[in-house]
């Protein structure tokens, strides 16, 4: 078996059923080769295609610090043969792939990544919720038969289980009170498995650190301090010291970096640190028996030098480390979470809970000045809610009586109660990190150039040092006119100097560390990226294409007039209500809502069907009716819809297989900030189209408002008729003979197509809807779109465009800063500058040196407070203007 393989797949034939864990690892063939494997009761399936069930897996893994590292990673997962798609977060330290269900298990997956790395993986649940739990003996738990509900135990540490159960079935209350039948108390919350691994490394770094430092200070002390000369004594103290540091605290560089040299073939930074320092180190320890034995060599043991780069490197990565945990913490979305909850309960006081127990059938309260515990709807009371922290939305939000609230909103001045709607696990907050995480795990174009650059960075340093040696070497010997030894044991220091000082760790952070911060600082903005590769493309839009219902409008559209013309205007009104009641369509939406309003009573009507962009159809009575836009009926020359299409007004018509029943028209209004965006875009040279399937009037009526010229306006539009649309813009070229980036904004199911087309698909909630509510009319839409406003306001278009502007160009100065370090880093330990050298006893500082401005730039981006067409409100302030002339 070859676990070393190179990156890509292979292919893994004839495999029969009763094939063993170790024979499912690839050779190592040629990553376009079809992967195939006999599964037992399947026989021979095309895995690339899909046939074989498979699961997503997420781990958590522990020691993930580097490119190298995460190159050393994909090479273990991709040596597995039912392991597909792999994804690396290499800030998030997690790693997500599809497994194949069949002859290998996750956890077969773990120990094989365990055995051929140094890193400690494991497996994130993504079933059910998680309680963790207190009890005097977890493991007795284990062996024992599982509450209805529990679909998984694990036990943490000594005192803590950790229970994952099915919240339909039994809630977290039920579990601490009646699930088992030993006591159970609520453990302490635990941290993301990020965060919590991020903390763990930084207190094993600092004990290492500070240990280290305690062992170089007498070294050091003893080799530049004025003492009275005692070469032996000294020698010996130095030598026991450095000793231990080497053996210690840089003994764990040495399994990974060989592991990785000879297992995987990766040669890594931890070999350039174990050849430098050990190269250092053995060459005092020889100095330093030559002194004992009275033949002391020219150039004296430098022990001081090996523990000073030990100790430095320890510090840098330290203070790294602390910084980047300080940049994810900074823009985690799960702080909004609130911790606890007032439940009320029907037989007693309001009591205080740990949000992480409530279930399902709460009703909480929530009090001013507190934060809303998770998603539900208002059953008394009325208050206003800043909802900013969450949809990005500055303005204070009006509840009261059947208004849905959002988990991490903050209540103001009155007492809300609310009946729960989604569990914390399960809440607004939840979601938003998730997307927001999966977008961190995917990586952009950009990203994968800094991969190829960092990978090469390692071998090329090694290569550097060897010529660095060989041109001191002869320096010393033919131009200084040294003897060989001390002109190879000079040389030995500017080659010790080069390993340490480069550091490609700022080119394989330059780009992971802006997404996470982009991610986290879109989100408090009310954008989530779905993907990690439209922050990098969103900069270069060059053409918006808007919906307009819902989208320019605010999609509250209200019956203006209507026409009932050949059945009884009660008997017509009862079947449209009986056609339209409960679809989520704007249209259906508010002429269902304004007959409700005239106390009109839905007749029976059945076989209900919704056909995308045209209307509905179903049986009345026995008579087929239809509603919908006057084309699909075949009625768009009747005289009373062209009255109304005259009018500017949306056309709604009811009609059965003889006759038109009813024409209805609906009128809507422009959202507050449309001028004002679409006059910011255009300032910006970004051109603007509208796609509409309403009619022609309604929509140039929309466009001649906004500015937007004529032939940039499409109406009457199904959604195949828009993917067309998008799909010729995208294959068009732009004066420069380039593609045009293209962004598509809609709101409904009908846009899902559109949004799936366009370069970036932003999708925005319309003015009725709630980021809060898990309502499926737009899961469609959402789902595929690459971004998602959780406000209704247009200003989110700029927020994405501006925001993906700025993480790219701290992404070009990290970059930037990498390649001038590196260079200016080599050229000072190697010599070049005459009068200016950085001793190898310092080199050790690099990594800080290196990675911290890396750091510092991606942290700034917390600090962004929006693009030049967002700040200050400029756009509200023009769409006031605009409105109020």
């Amino acid at each position: 078996m070859r676990c070393g393989g190179q990156l890509g797949g292979s292919s893994s034939d004839d495999q029969s059923a009763s094939t063993c864990c170790s024979d499912l690892f690839k050779s190592g063939s040629p990553a376009s080769s079809s992967i195939t494997a006999s599964l037992p009761g399947l026989g021979e399936l095309d895995i690339e295609k899909g046939v074989v069930p498979s699961q997503h897996v997420v781990l958590s893994v522990q020691g993930l610090t580097c490119a190298a590292c995460e190159q050393k990673l994909v090479q273990s997962l991709s040596s597995i043969v039912p392991v597909q798609k792999i994804q690396i977060s290499l800030a998030l330290s997690r790693a997500e792939f599809r497994l194949q269900r069949g002859n290998i298990s996750v956890t077969d997956v773990i120990r094989h990544v365990e055995r051929t790395t140094t890193f400690t993986c494991e497996e994130i649940n993504s079933q059910g919720d998680v309680l963790d739990v207190l009890v005097d003996e977890p493991a007795l738990l284990l062996n024992g038969s599982y509450p209805a509900g529990v679909l998984e135990l694990s036990v943490l540490d000594r005192q803590t289980l950790r229970i994952v159960y099915d919240t339909t079935v039994v809630g977290a209350r039920e579990l601490l009170e009646k699930g088992f039948s030993v006591p159970l108390q609520l453990g302490p919350p635990r941290p993301s498995s990020a965060l919590a691994e991020g903390h763990q490394y930084i207190k094993r770094t600092a004990l290492l650190t500070l240990l280290s430092i305690c062992l170089t200070i007498p070294v050091v002390v003893l080799a530049w301090a004025p003492l009275r000369p005692d070469h032996v004594r000294y020698g010996t103290v130095s030598l026991v010291l450095a000793t231990i540091v080497q053996v210690y605290i840089a003994g764990p560089f040495y399994p990974n970096a060989f592991k990785n040299l000879f297992v995987n073939r990766v040669i890594v930074m931890d070999l350039l640190i174990v050849l430098s320092t050990s190269t250092a180190y053995v060459y005092s320890v020889v100095a330093y028996a030559y002194q004992m034995l009275g033949r002391p060599l020219a150039t004296k043991d430098f022990f001081e030098t090996s523990t000073l780069l030990v100790t430095l490197i320890m510090f840098g990565d330290l203070v790294s480390a602390y910084a980047r945990q300080k940049a994810i913490e900074s823009i985690s979305v799960q702080s909004l979470q609130s911790s606890t909850a007032m439940l009320v309960r029907p037989d007693g006081p309001d009591q205080e809970i740990d949000a992480r127990l409530l279930q399902h059938g709460d009703i909480f309260k929530v009090v001013p000045d507190c934060r809303i515990a998770t998603d539900g709807t208002v059953l008394s009371g009325c208050s206003e809610v800043d909802e900013s922290m969450v949809t990005g939305e500055s303005r204070l939000v009006e509840k009261g009586i059947g208004s849905p609230v959002i988990a991490g909103s903050m209540n103001q001045s009155g007492v809300l109660t609310v009946r729960l709607s989604h569990l914390p696990g399960d809440n607004t907050i939840s979601r938003i990190a998730t997307m927001v995480d999966e977008a961190k795990s995917k990586k952009p174009r950009v990203q994968k150039v800094a991969d190829r650059v960092a990978g090469w960075v390692v071998p090329s340093i090694l290569t550097l040092a060897i010529i660095t040696f060989s041109i001191w070497v002869a320096i010393g010997i033919q131009v200084r006119k040294k003897e060989s030894s001390a002109a190879s044991v000079e040389a030995l220091t500017y080659a010790i100097a080069v390993l340490i000082v480069c550091c490609p760790c700022a080119i394989a952070l330059a780009v992971p560390m802006v997404i996470v911060i982009a991610g986290g600082v879109a989100a408090k903005h009310g954008v989530i990226f779905k993907s990690a590769e439209i922050i990098e493309t969103a900069r270069k839009v060059d053409h918006v294409v808007l919906d307009k219902t819902g989208t320019l409008t605010n999609g509250n559209l209200m019956v203006v007039g209507k026409d009932y013309l050949v059945w009884s205007a009660d008997v017509t009104a009862s079947a449209v209500l009986g056609l339209t009641d409960g679809i989520k369509h704007p249209v259906a939406s508010a002429i269902s809502s304004h007959l409700k309003m005239l106390h009109t009573k839905p007749a029976k009507v059945e076989n209900v069907t919704s056909v995308v962009g045209q209307g509905l159809e179903g049986l009345y009575s026995g008579v087929s009716i239809r509603c919908g836009n006057p084309r699909w009926l075949g009625v768009e020359d009747h005289p009373i819809v062209q009255s109304y299409v005259s009018k500017g007004l949306t056309v709604f018509c009811v009609s059965d297989p003889n006759d038109l029943l009813a024409v209805i028209g609906l009128q809507d209004t422009l959202r507050e900030e449309a001028f004002a965006v679409v006059s910011e875009l255009k300032r910006r040279g970004i051109q603007i189209s509208i796609l509409s399937g309403d009619e022609d009037d309604a929509v140039q009526g929309v466009a001649a408002d906004l500015g937007i010229p004529k032939e940039n306006v499409r109406s009457r539009c199904t959604p195949a008729s828009k993917q067309t649309y998008i799909k010729n813009l995208v294959a068009s070229r732009t004066a420069k003979n380039k593609s045009p980036t293209v962004l598509f904004c809609g709101d409904g199911t009908n846009d899902a197509i559109a949004l799936a087309t366009a370069t970036v698909g932003l999708h925005i909630p319309s003015s009725t809807s709630s980021s809060g509510s898990h309502s499926s009319q737009h899961t469609l839409s959402q789902s595929a779109a690459s971004a998602v406003l959780l406000s209704p306001e247009l200003t989110g278009i700029l927020t994405l465009i501006d925001l993906s502007g700025a993480a790219f160009r701290r992404i070009i100065f990290n970059f930037c800063w990498a390649f001038v370090y590196n260079t200016f880093a080599i050229l000072l330990t190697a010599g070049a500058f005459v009068h200016v050298r950085v001793e190898p006893r310092w080199a050790g500082l690099g990594e800080l040196v290196s990675v911290l401005p890396v750091v510092a730039v991606g942290w700034g981006l917390t600090m962004w407070k929006g693009g030049k067409g967002v700040r200050n409100g400029a756009c509200d302030s023009a769409g006031k203007a605009r409105s109020g002339k």
